[in-house]
């Protein structure tokens, strides 16, 4: 909700007329903040829902010549389709900010206190079921640490509970359906030929029913190892050495993601060396890397993770603008040369 109020408060307040399209999953929380802001005074000409899958409804929206521009945030794989739908059209050139997802790091040296680390990366990785775009998906730990902290690891995850996410005592809820359950099974499948299991959450008996995955760790030996965004409460651990963390950043950076990266380290030069390397949007230091603050963290990424600007920054109104200049030569009549700035 945060993300789909987001990107339409934007549009409306720069002025435009919205046409809010949610994703098939999640129609009816997007009817209901609609709904909340007619209530609060939006025109309900200058608002509209417009639910439906992507195939049909996004497709038609995205091939229209009225459509001026496209606040998308979802899939890489989605955001190019939309991309290349708008650039097809024989009319003025769209504006598209995208935001998508990341492979994400968590990059910790020997330095890093593992409980703390342990801690912020068992919420980076399998807070909201691992869905959100900002999540941890690979952790990188130093050879020194690394089994101290896989133990560590495994033991928190030991005391996870997965379950109804309307209940205080559930940690981890459900995936968002059956396609992205079918995704993560076949991952998990491939993982546990391929890679070494660290720890796998159990799953109560109230999980027999719904999208439940359970949350679960592996060590790869590289990062080549993962194809793509795996989407979940899937956590791939990395072992480096301790003279090889400029390998670890080109790793990062050539997967060609650039969303989120996570920061463990008590060396002040090793912190700097890392966040002045790496090709991403948002850098943490010794915390969590989910749930950036609006105003105080200004969220978005890079290269294959989004366009830009950064949502919740001094940056991200104006794309949702157009800027006209109007300069007036006044020496005729004896005053000051202006320049007045409009945007529509």
């Amino acid at each position: 909700m945060a993300i789909f109020l987001g990107q339409v408060a934007a549009a409306l307040a720069a002025g435009n007329s919205v046409i809010a399209k949610p994703a098939e999953q999640t129609t009816l929380i997007a009817h209901r903040a609609v709904r909340l802001l007619h209530e609060a005074g939006i025109p309900e000409t200058v608002l509209q829902l417009l639910p439906g899958d992507g195939a049909t409804v996004g497709n038609a929206l995205t091939g229209d010549d009225r459509v001026a521009g496209v606040a998308f945030t979802g899939s890489t794989e989605v955001a190019r389709l939309i991309n290349r739908r708008l650039a097809a059209r024989d009319t003025a050139i769209a504006t598209l900010i995208a935001e998508t997802g990341g492979q994400n790091a968590l990059i910790a040296d020997s330095s890093a206190l593992p409980e703390q680390l342990v801690k912020d990366a068992i919420a980076s990785a399998f807070q909201s079921a691992g869905q959100r775009c900002s999540a941890a998906r690979v952790l990188f730990v130093q050879r020194d640490i690394a089994d101290k902290v896989m133990t560590m690891l495994a033991g928190a995850m030991a005391e996870l509970k997965v379950g109804d996410p309307g209940l205080l005592s559930t940690d981890i809820g459900p995936v968002i359906d059956d396609e992205a359950l079918a995704i993560l099974n076949a991952h998990a499948e491939r993982m546990d030929r391929e890679a070494t299991p660290i720890a796998t959450v159990a799953l109560g008996p109230d999980c027999q029913h719904g999208c439940f995955f359970a949350p679960r760790a592996y060590e790869l030996t590289a990062l080549s190892q993962l194809h793509r965004e795996v989407f979940g409460p899937v956590l791939h651990v990395i072992r480096f050495d301790g003279d090889r963390i400029d390998s670890v950043i080109d790793q990062i950076n050539a997967s060609g993601y650039g969303l989120t990266l996570g920061v463990h380290s008590r060396i002040d030069s090793t912190i700097e060396r890392i966040a002045s390397r790496a090709r991403v949007g948002n850098c943490y230091v010794n915390r969590n890397q989910i749930g950036a603050v609006v105003g105080v963290q200004p969220f978005g990424g890079e290269g294959l993770s989004g366009t830009g600007p950064k949502a919740g920054g001094p940056h991200y109104l104006p794309r949702f603008a157009t800027e006209r200049t109007l300069t007036v030569n006044t020496t005729a009549s004896g005053g000051n040369a202006s320049l007045l700035t409009l945007s529509e």
